[in-house]
C-alpha cells in the first residue's frame, strides 16, 4: 500500500508499507532518483495500518518501470534477479504462417525481436535462435501458454511480465516510429 509519495529535484520518493515475515509491519521508503537508480530503507512505525491490503514493493506501479541499466549492480544480489521484465512474445512468419517465440531475456533478444517486428516479410529462416524450415513443427500449445511470467505460468499479461515501454526494448539506433518517439520523449 502507497501512504506518501514525494517529488524532488532529481528523485521521486513513495513511502509504502511493509511487512517482513520476522519483524512485522514496517513502513518503507522507495526514492529513485533521475539516473534510474533505486534505494528502499525501512523505518518502524508504531500506528501501521494492519487490517489494509498489503502489496509488496517490487509490484508497485514505480518500481515496475524503473529497471534501468543502473539498478544491475544492486540487482545482482538481491531477490530480484529471477524476476522477468519481458516474457517470450511470439511472431507469424509471413511465408507459412507458422508462430515462433521470441525469448526477451537479454537486450540482444528484444532487438532481434524488435527487428523482425519491423520486417514486413519476415520468414522462418530469419529466425535467431537456430535454423529451422517450415517443415519444423508450430510449439505445442501447452507450451505457448506459457510466456515466462513469474506470476501466473498462463498469464496474459500483467504489469510483471508486459511492458508497455522502457529502455530496455527501444534503441536510439532504429528508426521506427515507436523508438523515435520513446528517445525524443523519455525522461531520465
Amino acid at each position: 500500500m502507497i501512504l506518501d509519495s514525494k517529488r524532488g529535484e532529481d528523485y521521486i520518493e513513495v513511502v509504502c508499507g511493509a511487512t517482513n515475515k520476522k519483524y512485522g509491519d514496517y513502513v518503507g521508503r522507495l526514492k529513485i532518483n533521475n539516473k534510474g537508480q533505486y534505494f528502499i530503507t525501512c523505518e518502524c512505525c508504531p500506528k501501521c495500518p494492519l487490517d489494509e491490503d498489503k502489496v509488496p514493493l517490487w509490484k508497485t506501479p514505480l518500481k515496475t518501470y524503473y529497471t534501468h541499466q543502473a539498478n544491475m549492480a544492486n540487482r545482482k544480489n538481491s531477490a530480484m534477479r529471477k524476476q522477468n521484465f519481458h516474457r517470450g512474445e511470439f511472431l507469424c512468419c509471413t511465408r507459412y504462417g507458422k508462430e515462433r517465440r521470441f525469448h526477451l531475456k537479454s537486450k540482444l533478444d528484444i532487438k532481434n525481436y524488435h527487428d523482425a517486428l519491423n520486417n514486413k516479410c519476415w520468414t522462418c529462416s530469419l529466425w535467431p535462435y537456430q535454423k529451422i524450415t517450415f517443415n519444423d513443427d508450430d510449439e505445442r500449445s501447452s507450451l505457448k501458454a506459457s510466456r515466462g511470467c513469474s506470476r501466473s505460468s498462463t498469464c496474459q499479461g500483467c504489469s510483471t511480465c508486459y511492458c508497455e515501454g522502457c529502455i530496455e526494448c527501444h534503441f536510439e539506433d532504429c528508426n521506427c516510429q515507436e523508438c523515435k518517439d520513446f528517445m525524443l520523449y523519455v525522461e531520465p
